[in-house]
């Protein structure tokens, strides 16, 4: 471990259960589009994995000085292992991704770009995908669950089920936790009172392995959690515009 470790732009957290073949070509891929290009770490979250994928991840963490490991001994969910990733971060700028493949880091640059462009009233740049490549069935319920959220809460995303999202660390911690935080945050970045930006991105298959996720596993979570959501945002009467007056230099 480093005593005195170097200055860290962008922390990219990803979280992963039972991944242990995706782990070596994704951190590869991080490493490609981001060395030489950013100041970054790489921040893995192993959600209470019964594969190889902590080994793996204990193997790589030796080789690459950037790239670190948390573990749950037990599986928290997506969500929680994001929220520690991110309580774990080092860079002002959290970028998160799934750790299946699918979503590609060569547009990591172009999210922490656009977040920076945005200056400090821009809050998140979220990826939204073109071409998907899950099944008709996913693509459907993906559909259905992005109209349905975009009716309810009107957050103006099309797409809240891409991985791939830059946000301001400070931002991140302020928003109210809960299970499945991941599939709301630009609703909830909007109701601190911070803009959002877009950028498109190509997806891709998983490279290996099968999803952790079912659709009826969480339908009538996600119903729960909308309503949740709804109620946070109607609750929020004002974000306020905080000047300090007075005070005395030096």
């Amino acid at each position: 471990m480093q005593s005195d470790p170097s200055p860290v732009e962008v922390s990219v957290v990803v979280p992963v259960r039972n991944e242990a073949g995706n782990v070596a070509p994704l951190v590869a891929e991080i490493e490609a589009a981001l060395a030489g290009r950013l100041a970054f770490e790489v921040v893995y979250v192993d959600d209470g994995s019964t594969d190889g994928t902590a080994a793996e991840l204990g193997r790589l963490a030796a080789e690459k000085p950037f790239l670190r490991s948390m573990h749950h001994d037990v599986s928290c969910g997506q969500s929680c292992a994001v929220r520690t990733g991110a309580r774990a971060a080092r860079g002002t700028i959290i970028v998160t991704m799934d750790g299946d493949g699918q979503n590609n880091p060569v547009y990591i640059p172009a999210l922490v770009e656009a977040l920076t462009r945005g200056g400090p009233g821009t809050g998140l740049v979220a990826g939204q995908r073109l071409g998907r490549k899950d099944t008709g069935f996913k693509r459907w319920q993906s559909r259905t669950a992005n109209a349905v959220r975009s009716r309810v809460l009107r957050d103006g995303t099309r797409d809240t089920g891409c991985g791939l999202k830059a946000i301001r660390r400070e931002v991140y911690l302020a928003l109210p936790y809960f299970d499945a935080l991941h599939r709301f945050m630009p609703a909830l970045v909007k109701r601190e009172g911070f803009a959002i930006a877009y950028v498109d991105v190509v997806d891709r298959p998983r490279l290996t392995g099968t999803s952790n996720y079912g659709f009826f596993d969480r339908l009538w979570v996600g119903i729960m959690d909308l309503a949740g959501v709804w109620w946070l945002i109607r609750r929020r009467r004002r974000v306020p515009v905080v000047r300090e007056i007075g005070g005395h230099a030096g």
